[in-house]
């Protein structure tokens, strides 16, 4: 374990980076810092780590697939954790953050291979995972009996506005703030429990 992972405080350099570029005081990114080290004593949330807690928030559903995808969209710098500042901008966005932002930051998680456009393959690849993190009961609530499969093509259609095989992340936001539903499949409780 290093220094720099055993902080029991955030530098004043930290602080004022999360103060600028998210919408919390530092009393609160404080507390959310106590939280974090609490549960990631070396400041770093692993993907195992994360999958016990983000499970919590889908107990009849197996949410292992969709955890590594928000996983990977929280690891900006793709270092194979998340650290404290990943985390904050990442919950920031996912819970405070305006319509724009949380679906500029669902596009990240549907475009898997970061290519700047998402294809019927990852759309369908993520819808899955939703599908199973929901569990059958959840998914009757979806006032739908289509696979995953059919629904992703669906959705895909709808939102391919150009017709060329590909989502760009414009088309993207604009389909879905057109369409409260699609919203709420595409970014079920976005936002990771609590860890506090």
């Amino acid at each position: 374990m290093g220094v720099k992972g055993s902080k029991e405080r955030l530098s004043k350099q930290d602080i004022d980076f999360l103060k600028v570029n998210t919408r919390y005081d530092e009393n609160t990114i404080n507390e959310w810092y106590k939280g974090f080290m609490t549960d990631c004593p070396d400041g770093k949330l692993t993907p195992t780590s994360f999958m016990q807690i983000y499970s919590k928030c889908f107990p009849t559903g197996n949410a292992n697939e969709f955890c590594d995808h928000v996983f990977r969209t929280f690891d900006s710098d793709k270092n194979g954790f998340i650290d404290f500042k990943e985390f904050l901008l990442a919950i920031d966005v996912t819970s405070s953050g305006s319509p724009e932002e949380k679906l500029n930051w669902a596009f990240s998680m549907y475009d898997v291979d970061g290519n700047g456009w998402i294809d019927l393959q990852e759309m369908t690849k993520i819808v899955k995972s939703i599908y199973n993190m929901m569990g059958p009961t959840q998914q009757l609530a979806l006032d739908s009996f289509e696979s995953p499969e059919l629904r992703a093509e669906g959705i895909f259609k709808r939102m391919d506005i150009n017709s060329d095989g590909r989502v760009t992340r414009q088309e993207f936001v604009r389909c879905c703030l057109d369409d409260t539903k699609l919203i709420e499949l595409l970014t079920p409780h976005s936002t990771v429990c609590h860890m506090q």
